[in-house]
């Protein structure tokens, strides 16, 4: 499987684990005031990460057997956008040497990457990218907790597509995300995210973590970043 496949469904991954973060220096009086400041966090929150720059290791894994592994390190360019540098490539599977296997093999990874664009179509909903929709999620939503972590579970249903889920577990101090996970349907197949958060010193909350399971077409995806570096000052008060 190209890594380019892949990586237009991690495009959408980075979208989902956006860092969903509330303000916690004022008290939240309504529904409204916490889907403003979430946003607001948010849009603080992205641009702290664009004076970082990380390793994103990826394996796309399909019937149980590691097809391809991809580390790039990732930056933001001066256009806002994600930019990545290779930095190890593996892959597992051959290219066929007949015309016919070729086009075959072709025909599949078409299919594929229409499939994995529609799929972070569906998964960029899930990022709540407005103030009404995370508005209508914390409105529906069950919170629970703090448990002995000190976290709260909110967990809403029906979010996006009917039968649908989504938990976010948040810090009850810090009101830093720790958790994403999200059940949903694409094409009549169930597909799986789960994501875990890590708040750095300066900060930072960013995802550590990722999969993205699809059981009925046995892929999943699996995304790791590490070695978080600031290779940019931060701007003056």
């Amino acid at each position: 499987m190209k890594v380019l496949i892949v990586l237009i469904l991690i495009a959408g991954l980075i979208t989902i684990v956006l860092p969903q973060t509330i303000v916690a220096q004022r008290p939240l009086a309504t529904s409204a005031d916490m889907a403003v400041q979430i946003i607001e966090a948010r849009k603080a929150n992205a641009a702290l990460m664009r004076q970082y720059s990380w390793n994103s290791c990826t394996e796309w894994i399909e019937e149980g057997k590691e097809k391809d592994t991809h580390m790039d390190m990732v930056s933001y360019g001066p256009d806002g956008q994600l930019q990545r540098t290779p930095l190890y490539d593996r892959s597992s599977s051959g290219v066929p040497s007949g015309f016919l296997d070729r086009a075959i093999a072709e025909r599949k990874r078409k299919r594929i990457e229409d499939y994995l664009t529609g799929l972070r179509s569906l998964l960029d909903q899930y990022t709540l990218p407005t103030v009404s929709k995370v508005l209508d999620f914390i409105n529906q939503a069950t919170t629970t907790g703090p448990d002995a972590s000190g976290l709260l579970v909110m967990t809403g249903y029906s979010v996006v597509l009917p039968g649908d889920s989504l938990s976010l577990w948040t810090s009850a101090t810090t009101r830093h995300t720790q958790r994403v996970e999200a059940s949903t349907f694409y094409q009549e197949d169930a597909v799986m995210v789960t994501a875990a958060f890590n708040t750095l010193y300066s900060g930072l909350n960013c995802m550590v973590y990722a999969e993205v399971k699809i059981p009925a077409r046995k892929l999943k995806v699996h995304v790791q970043n590490v070695d978080f570096h600031r290779t940019e000052l931060a701007p003056s008060p």
